[in-house]
């Protein structure tokens, strides 16, 4: 695998993890690639990483690594030439109101309720115990890099977390969660839209939104910011559409 020129001096290293089961496709293993030791992975490092497919879970800098399988695909907004539908148009008048604010890395009570709530209703996950705090902190509340959390709220009452990661070329979205009690809006739609904004006010040229995978219908989403961009090869393509990615990676494969 290509490393960007700057890790060679750095004492970076790689290791692949052992198998553990996929949580996206049912019936596969998974496997990563991570960056280690952790505390050695600078803003600069992730900068270089990022633009090679990895991302960052917690203190751990990861892109996925199995043998039998190339399922996840790293995807990201070039959002110089992203395309406003009129659904898009609309999630940004509906939801407008929403005061979004920007904050460190850390733990508020409000915000761990709406992430069990959202685990709840999202993922089935229908019990909580203190294993819940230390798993929510070491996965979103700890960093070595330039993080962030903003929090969306209607007349004081809390609808959307977003933690994100700042580099050098964009905006990596690293985890969102929000009110699912109301069908009528769109809040995970709202928070993409609004990082794109912010991304273009601050003169950066792409949001992250991880991987994409063809077979899970929980990516879908991802592939309706046009045009998107992913990292198939060792190279970022861009593309209109899921059915040219899609017949791209039949004639790869």
């Amino acid at each position: 695998m290509s490393l960007p020129d700057e890790l060679s001096s750095h004492k970076i290293q790689f290791y692949v993890t052992t198998s553990y089961a996929c949580g996206y496709i049912e019936g596969r293993a998974s496997q990563s690639l991570v960056a280690t030791p952790h505390h050695l992975i600078s803003q600069k490092h992730f900068d270089d990483l990022i633009k090679k497919g990895f991302r960052r879970s917690g203190k751990f800098t990861y892109k996925p690594y199995c043998e039998l399988c190339h399922a996840c695909i790293p995807i990201r907004i070039n959002v110089k030439n992203f395309m406003r539908s009129k659904n898009f148009k609309r999630v940004i008048k509906n939801h407008q109101h929403l005061q979004a604010s920007l904050l460190p890395l850390s733990f508020h009570e409000d915000h761990f309720r709406l992430y069990l709530e959202y685990q709840k209703n999202r993922h089935e996950k229908v019990s909580a115990n203190d294993e819940d705090v230390n798993q929510y902190s070491e996965f979103l509340l700890q960093s070595n890099i330039d993080s962030r959390l903003i929090q969306f709220q209607d007349q004081g009452d809390l609808k959307i977390v977003s933690f994100v990661d700042i580099v050098k070329n964009g905006i990596s979205a690293v985890y969102t969660f929000f009110d699912t009690s109301d069908k009528s809006v769109s809040y995970g739609t709202y928070s993409i839209l609004w990082l794109i904004n912010w991304c273009i006010e601050k003169k950066l040229d792409y949001v992250y939104l991880g991987y994409w995978i063809q077979e899970s219908k929980k990516m879908n989403y991802k592939t309706h910011f046009k045009p998107f961009e992913l990292f198939i090869n060792n190279e970022w393509r861009s593309f209109n559409s899921e059915h040219d990615t899609i017949q791209l990676l039949n004639n790869i494969k």
